[in-house]
């Protein structure tokens, strides 16, 4: 069942204010037409460009968390494919998006979104986020209408404690009032729980390992708005895929050497999912090199159904002490 949204006052607060940062307000739209220069009579195609107005969280080092870029990115490109009137919406299928600057969370995001392609079972969109007339993020999505028939199969879910019987993320950080990141996790609208514990955020971990679980779910219920749920599962998925690597080479998060930003993000969402119940990130790290590691997630439903698989490539480097 859904989280009550009557468990907690607190909780439900949070949830509501990441609810109210996936709210954009529509400023308007434009057509536009695409020229191969230099002969403007050669035109390539016209579409449509949307743009819509987003805030961001405070964040303690004031650059704006990547998977609340991505998420409010999905928002936008969803809100542009309206279905013909007896047509079932369409959900969104893969998005592919790369990081080109840190945001500012003191200042609003434009998203300019592109409508590339309607076609009679996709349509294609094409999102930049923009701050100071820049892009920080650009990402392109796909919208499939729902389909049956055809082959269908999954990898099975690995087996592994119930996310009941594990720490919260937010308790491990409850002992170190000092730490600035202990009130911003606090206030987070998504409860992580790992496995193999939180060890990679304080001190490197015993086993190298670039293997790890972690449970994810919003601390209070969501409304019933399927685009919404994948913008969240979008969200959270920017939270652990780095961490496989900080493992593997007995690093942690607090290490003054370590320099850690997403590159890109990838996303192939495979069955409906709700945020609002447990979902578990299988998480590795098949390879790190040059600087860059890459991690990669099978992402499955409390009840074993593979709901989505994440691919993220960052930054991992590691400067003289």
């Amino acid at each position: 069942m859904p989280n009550d949204p009557a468990a907690s006052d607190d909780a439900r607060a949070h949830v509501d204010r990441l609810l109210a940062l996936l709210d954009l307000e529509e400023l308007g739209s434009a057509e536009v037409t695409i020229s191969s220069a230099p002969d403007p009579e050669s035109r390539l195609g016209d579409f449509t460009t949307t743009v819509f107005l987003g805030q961001s969280h405070k964040t303690p080092h004031g650059r704006i968390f990547g998977g609340q870029v991505l998420a409010q990115c999905v928002i936008a490109a969803g809100r542009t494919v309206t279905p013909a009137p007896d047509e079932p919406a369409r959900p969104i299928h893969s998005l592919h998006g790369y990081f080109m600057r840190p945001g500012d969370d003191r200042m609003p995001i434009r998203f300019s979104v592109e409508q590339m392609m309607d076609g009679r079972s996709f349509s294609t969109r094409r999102v930049h986020a923009i701050q100071y007339g820049r892009p920080i993020l650009s990402m392109s999505a796909s919208f499939q209408v729902p389909a049956t028939g055809g082959l269908d199969h999954q990898d099975d879910m690995p087996e592994v404690p119930a996310p009941e019987s594990l720490t919260p993320l937010t308790e491990a950080f409850a002992g170190r009032p000092d730490d600035p990141r202990s009130s911003y996790v606090a206030q987070r609208a998504v409860d992580l729980r790992h496995v193999e514990g939180h060890v990679s955020y304080a001190r490197p971990d015993v086993e190298r390992t670039a293997h790890q679980h972690v449970w994810m779910r919003a601390i209070a219920s969501l409304p019933d708005d399927p685009l919404l749920h994948a913008a969240v599962l979008t969200y959270a998925s920017d939270y652990g895929m780095l961490e496989p690597s900080i493992r593997r080479h007995g690093l942690a998060f607090d290490d003054r050497r370590l320099r850690v930003a997403s590159l890109d993000h990838a996303m192939w969402f495979h069955r409906p999912v709700r945020m609002d119940e447990w979902v578990l990130f299988d998480l590795v790290s098949p390879s790190a090199q040059g600087g860059r590691s890459l991690g990669q997630a099978g992402v499955y439903s409390a009840d074993g159904r593979r709901v989505a698989t994440v691919i993220q490539e960052g930054m991992t480097r590691v400067k003289d002490a």
